[in-house]
């Protein structure tokens, strides 16, 4: 065996051989201009490159393997400072963060961080590549087997549908569909995180032993439902099936399973072992793939599925061991790069490698309205100005698809039989301190007149009606049109839809003008979509700020401005439990941007008089308003808050009081997600990595750095159990001022307008004043609230809210500081300036008590000060 030194560039392509050495004793080459550590092994070539400080790559390849197109990182970073030492039995290359052992003997590795303490290991004999082929072309086979101790915890792999936040263990399948985003990003409690770098569809914990279910029967009644398609609005009759198997299993133990029902998408998932349930759940569109983890006894066991009658399910099964494997069965080298540190550390060395999140759009962060869907410019302006007239904060009102009416599906322009005024309706809805988010398709009807070009210059990807943006042209050509048909009205946001593209469609299609198969880019589409668009607004509309919503997404989007939502789900409580553990797995992964469709995207028929359904899209309001985003959306529902009754009506404008007065904490953190590379919705793993009942919470989540949410995901309950996490100083109820040690589980009396919330001892949670929309000029001082116990800071970002302006350095920053000894709260000179900054803001400052600052509404100020920008000291 050899080491080899390197040199490569961005895209890991080798370039020159600087330097040989043999492994003798203890001697190494090293060249200042060193990229890579080379690795030659009997069964390939094993590269582990230095990214950053925190970061390494590791790159196995063989004889055949052809570089593949960087996607992921693209930022160009000098190449950090390391070492390299060597003895008989090892090879450890150092970072400043991070340092990583070749063993000579098992030729595996080992990671440990600054501390030198391990965070992850190879498994011996855990590396694995094959030459394959895909649709006739050579390809590999790949895998890799990481060590997985008993006490470890794994958060990631985006967003899914099966409930689970901790993933340990788990089997998943990694494809892009409806209401699932696969992205190949892990974190754990253990200080690392891990990103497998293949655009391919990847299995995690793959499970090998499978069974085919066979039909034994119809049962229940056939059921005509309205769903959604490609194509609209459609009718389906659907009746359940029965499928029943016999597993036989050698050993007592957990077991994960993997339900592949047959088809692109399941109407369905319902699995019995024995008799008892697994899951049941419905839902009009969900993945082809669930997963549970169960425990099974020695022998046979009776399966039964229950699905749609055109389901060919198998299960997959695998025993639950002390291992983590990643594997792609298209791929040119086995590929990954892990990052050692917290989970603030690891999410924001990804950024710094893969591109940092633009700043969202000010009025982004309010309240976002939509349905499906506004029929006319009449209706959609009638609706805006029954928000400002019941005085609902609103910043963003959604036209959803079918506005280009006869012009064809996604044929970027109006009807104008329904939209006679473009230009006027948004004028009217700009006059109205209102935004306008438009749904605009990667798909377009082939019989439009954009269509029609597309097809006549080879912009298909074949056999579909998909935009091919693998193919530059086609991309551009896509651009020039959504621009020149639709940029002129000053469209504010935009939706594009079904970006996967609808339910992995790539396989067994060509791509690229026919000359890439597209499994080897199947989960990488979304990707391209909102690269076109990003790139295509920063050029052609430079001076506002770009924000683009979509339904599927891939590691490195987040450099695109693109939010993601949970696509078209239902509407019960056993939907929103899954929701929040999908959004929270998500952000595990670093794409901070996400949201769901609030109170379900297909709704009960009785709506507007189902009290029980209120009960259901109160909670769902309520928990989306500690998302990134706020949002309601519905399936042939006029969504808007008065139609639920006043009772309703009343507890959703408490809401949205509450997230517009969190505006000056929320932009803030929109500031440190560009910034400092930071996350907004955050799993308690990234705070609390030693707690272990901490991470065994799936719906509770921290909202910035201080506030703890724990949603009501249950119904027709008066209290609930929360978790409040170790933490020294303990926690304070955000409604009562009450305060609780750290480190256990309370009961917490709950109502309807309320929902459990507490924050950190030690914060200071700044609000500002109740506002119609955020940009609200209002004069109404803002409210400091010191949640007292310990020492506690913030930092406050303002900026101009709607262009690029920040990124020339025309922004402003002020510290709040807090000594809990000395109650004392001092606020720093501001730093920087940008138009439009207020040259005074008056500040209500609260000791938070049982008797003061609780609630979402102002509380009668300890102090009340006038700050001009200099320091001050203010004494409590």
């Amino acid at each position: 065996m050899k080491t080899v030194w390197k040199k490569r560039n961005q895209v890991g392509v080798i370039m020159t051989i600087l330097c040989v050495s043999v492994f003798l004793l203890n001697t190494a080459c090293i060249s200042k201009e060193r990229k890579s550590v080379v690795l030659e092994l009997k069964q390939g070539t094993l590269s582990l490159i230095p990214l950053n400080r925190n970061t390494v790559r590791v790159q196995f390849a063989q004889s055949g393997s052809v570089p593949m197109q960087e996607l992921i990182y693209t930022e160009k970073s000098s190449v950090p400072e390391y070492k390299v030492t060597e003895n008989d039995k090892s090879m450890i290359l150092s970072l400043e963060g991070i340092s990583v052992e070749f063993d000579k003997g098992t030729e595996a590795l080992t990671f440990k961080d600054a501390n030198k303490r391990i965070v992850l290991q190879e498994k011996v004999g855990g590396r694995f590549m094959a030459a394959s082929s895909i649709q006739g072309e050579a390809t590999f086979q790949v895998e890799q087997h990481f060590v997985s101790p008993k006490d470890e915890y794994i958060y990631g792999t985006g967003q899914f549908q099966d409930g689970y936040l901790n993933i340990r263990g788990l089997s998943r399948r990694l494809t892009q569909v409806n209401t699932q985003i696969a992205i190949p990003f892990i974190l754990s409690n253990k200080g690392y995180g891990l990103l497998w770098n293949n655009y391919g569809l990847t299995d995690f914990n793959p499970a090998d032993e499978s069974i085919e279910l066979v039909p034994a029967s119809a049962s229940g009644e056939a059921v005509t439902v309205n769903a959604t398609s490609t194509s609209g609005n459609v009718k389906e009759t659907r009746q359940t099936y029965s499928f029943t198997a016999s597993l036989e299993v050698p050993h007592s133990g957990r077991y994960s399973l993997l339900l592949d029902v047959g088809q692109r998408m399941a109407r369905k998932y319902y699995l019995t072992i024995d008799g008892d349930k697994v899951f049941d759940v419905n839902n009009l569109w969900l993945p082809p793939t669930t997963s549970a983890i169960v425990e099974l006894t020695t022998g046979k066991h009776t399966i039964e599925v229950q699905g749609e009658r055109n389901d060919k399910p198998v299960l997959y099964w695998r025993p639950v061991s002390e291992e983590t494997v990643f594997r792609s069965p298209v791929a040119q080298s086995l590929d990954y790069t892990v990052f050692a540190g917290n989970g603030d550390e690891v999410i924001a060395s990804y950024r710094e490698l893969t591109g940092p999140a633009p700043m969202m759009p000010l009025w982004s962060l309010g309240y976002i309205h939509c349905r499906e869907r506004y029929n006319t410019q009449a209706e959609l302006l009638e609706n805006a100005r029954e928000f400002r007239n019941r005085k609902l904060p609103i910043d963003m009102i959604v036209q959803d698809w079918q506005y280009w009416g006869k012009h064809g599906w996604n044929a970027m322009r109006f009807d104008e039989d329904r939209y006679p005024d473009p230009g006027k309706m948004l004028q009217e809805l700009h006059d109205m301190d209102m935004r306008l988010m438009i749904s605009v398709w990667s798909k377009i009807d082939t019989q439009s007149e954009i269509g029609k070009q597309a097809k006549e210059n080879g912009y298909y990807i074949p056999g579909s009606d998909w935009i091919d943006f693998f193919n530059a042209d086609a991309a551009a050509f896509y651009w020039q049109n959504f621009r020149d048909g639709l940029l002129k009205y000053g469209i504010d946001a935009w939706w594009q839809d079904a970006t996967e593209p609808e339910n992995d469609d790539l396989q067994n299609r060509r791509i690229n003008n026919r000359q890439t198969p597209g499994e080897v880019y199947r989960n990488v589409y979304p990707m391209y979509v909102s690269k076109t668009i990003y790139e295509g607004l920063r050029k052609d509309d430079p001076d506002r700020r770009a924000m683009i919503f979509t339904r599927s997404g891939f590691s490195g989007m987040q450099r695109y401005a693109a939010a993601t939502w949970s696509g078209d789900v239902g509407h019960d409580w056993e939907t929103l439990r899954r929701q929040i553990a999908g959004g929270l797995g998500q952000m595990a992964t670093g794409l901070p941007w996400w949201t769901y469709d609030a109170g379900g995207f297909f709704r009960p028929g009785n709506q507007y008089t189902n009290t029980g359904y209120h009960e259901q899209f109160i909670r769902w309001l309520q928990a989306g308003t500690f998302f990134p985003l706020m949002r309601v959306h519905g399936y042939m529902s006029n969504t808007e808050p008065w139609r639920y009754g006043e009772k309703v009506e009343r507890i959703v404008a408490r809401y949205l009081d509450l997230r517009y007065r969190l505006l000056p904490y929320i932009y803030s953190q929109n500031a440190a997600i560009s910034f400092k590379g930071s996350t907004l919705m955050r799993p308690l793993v990234m705070d609390f990595p030693e707690d272990s009942r901490a991470l065994e919470q799936k719906h509770q989540f921290m909202f910035g750095p201080s506030v703890l949410v724990a949603p009501v995901v249950e119904g027709g309950i008066s209290q609930m159990k929360v978790y409040l996490p170790e933490c020294p100083a303990g926690w304070i109820d955000f409604w009562n001022g009450t305060s609780y040690k750290g480190g256990q589980m309370v009961d917490v009396d709950i109502d309807l307008a309320k929902i459990p919330l507490f924050v950190k001892a030690g914060s200071i949670l700044t609000l500002g004043p109740t506002k119609q929309f955020t940009s609200e000029d209002t004069e109404q001082p803002w409210e400091i609230r010191i949640y007292p116990g310990a020492n506690g800071a913030y930092s406050i970002y303002e900026d101009e809210g709607n262009n690029y302006n920040y990124e020339k350095g025309q922004f402003c920053i002020f510290e709040l500081s807090w000594n809990d000894t000395e109650k004392t709260l001092t606020i720093s000179d501001r730093k920087g300036k940008f138009t439009g900054m207020k040259k005074k803001i008056t500040f209500n400052v609260v000791m938070v008590s049982p008797q003061s600052g609780t609630g979402v509404y102002q509380s009668t100020p300890d102090r009340t000060v006038t700050y001009s920008g200099k320091s001050m000291v203010v004494s409590l």
